[in-house]
């Protein structure tokens, strides 16, 4: 799988768009509750910017983090406590840390479901076992297919996110069409900011596209012990409830 352009070109936009997003912040404290409890050393895969992996490394836990973009970690760098992180630029399925191992690996915002093909898969969690130290713990998050959602072939485009950047309001709208055979969905966002009043800031638009793939249940348990994992826990949200219909999320965590 190559470098998703998307995050190349948005990364400016993602702390900000995000942190509008009132459902996120449950998956970066329960994560971090995991580390406390396990302890360090710890590695995000999928890091991004560092919203869930800078408030772990304030505890003084060791961390490191893998991203395949440049422009993300570019943007993480630039924050405050980043310099004591160890990040490295490589895709999920084929990063390398030499000998170091990890108590602690997890991959959270759903960054396993853009790896599109089973053999990615099974080489990032093979990636993963690797860096594992004895005893050690991976977890990862993906959301939970809603049936009635993945019935449709496509959701035309609606705005779903206003935020404001460097002053200025910016609209995100999003389009999603879907191949069930694939179990693949295709997410196209544009990101779209007016002309400033006094004519200083141009209007602006930027577009993206990037694919998903959606997991059930039980696909993810053979998946896991395929690839080794031989105790395996799966919760439907952050506070650890069961899977239920309903439930946003499905939460892995295995050893």
């Amino acid at each position: 799988m190559a470098v998703d352009p998307s995050y190349e070109s948005t990364a400016r936009f993602y702390d900000a768009a995000y942190a509008a997003m009132p459902s996120l912040g449950p998956d970066a404290q329960f994560y971090e509750k995991l580390a406390a409890d396990i302890g360090g050393p710890v590695l995000e895969v999928g890091c991004g910017t560092g919203r869930v992996l800078l408030p772990i490394a304030t505890r003084g836990i060791e961390c490191a983090g893998v991203d395949a973009s440049r422009a993300m970690l570019d943007e993480f760098r630039r924050k405050p406590g980043a310099g004591a992180i160890a990040l490295s630029c490589a895709r999920m399925q084929s990063f390398d840390l030499g000998d170091r191992r990890f108590r602690l690996i997890y991959s959270a915002f759903r960054a396993f479901q853009h790896l599109e093909a089973v053999d990615d898969q099974l080489a990032c969690l093979a990636r993963v076992r690797a860096h594992l130290a004895p005893g050690g713990v991976f977890a990862f998050d993906v959301f939970n297919p809603r049936l009635e959602r993945m019935a449709l072939d496509d959701e035309p485009e609606a705005e779903d996110l206003v935020f404001t950047l460097d002053g200025r309001a910016m609209r995100r709208f999003t389009r999603i069409t879907r191949d069930r055979a694939t179990q693949l969905m295709q997410v196209t966002m544009r990101y779209v900011a007016d002309a400033s009043a006094d004519g200083r800031q141009p209007a602006e638009e930027t577009r993206v596209t990037f694919s998903m793939r959606w997991f059930w249940r039980y696909e993810l348990e053979h998946l896991l012990h395929r690839a080794g994992f031989t105790e395996v826990e799966m919760f439907g949200d952050f506070d650890r409830t069961p899977i239920r219909r309903d439930s946003p999320a499905l939460l892995v965590v295995a050893r």
